[in-house]
């Protein structure tokens, strides 16, 4: 007899995604706390509940609250895509060489793949205001949209990564931190190669 094949993925598995869609609002997510509940009620949709979920972005210090880095809002892995294959074991790996990140494992919630360069269009740019270690980008520029609520003109940019690994920017192969966005609103984030998309993590 032949060997058995392997099992489908088991309903819950998924712990990280790419947002199938923005909000809708440019770069204004509703703050961290916003980002957060999109990213459960698109994975409760999707049909995983029971998750703490939480976006893989970084905010600078204001208003007296300290900065928070993306590294630390996700837990300690490991994380799995919505295929049940496994991208990181741990926060090491998530931010070395070694992850299994890519247009073919970086899904969306429903298990889909996200448009890369090349496609039509291209939405490779994720929000992510981080750097390659995964945490917060700081510049003389605003780097998180006014830390995720602005999607107004003038109002600085985002840091965004790659999750296809390839394009243009400082560091086109980053998943998490390539290049800064032409700008905070919908019309802006598009221009750049994005659409308002952001990872999720359960923790």
């Amino acid at each position: 007899m032949g060997a058995a094949a392997d099992p489908p993925p088991q309903p819950g598995t998924m712990s990280f995604f790419i947002t199938s869609v923005g909000p809708g609002d440019g770069a204004a997510l509703g703050g961290l706390a916003g980002a957060d509940r999109f990213c459960t009620q698109l994975a409760e949709a999707a049909g995983v509940r029971g998750r703490e979920w939480h976006a893989y972005l970084s905010a600078t210090a204001s208003g007296g609250r300290p900065a928070v880095n993306a590294r630390d809002r996700i837990g300690a892995g490991p994380w799995y895509n919505a295929k049940g294959v496994l991208v990181a074991a741990n926060l090491a790996q998530l931010h070395g060489e070694q992850n299994l990140l890519g247009k073919e494992t970086s899904l969306n919630e429903k298990g889909a793949p996200v448009n890369g360069r090349g496609d039509t269009p291209n939405t490779h740019d994720i929000l992510t205001g981080s750097l390659p270690d995964g945490t917060v980008a700081i510049d003389t520029l605003d780097t998180t949209c006014g830390n995720w609520t602005s999607n107004t003109a003038g109002s600085g940019s985002a840091m965004v990564g790659h999750h296809d690994r390839q394009g243009g920017g400082a560091r086109p192969t980053s998943w998490n931190s390539a290049h800064g966005s032409r700008g905070c609103s919908q019309q802006n984030l598009v221009a750049t190669g994005g659409n308002g998309l952001f990872y999720c993590f359960a923790r």
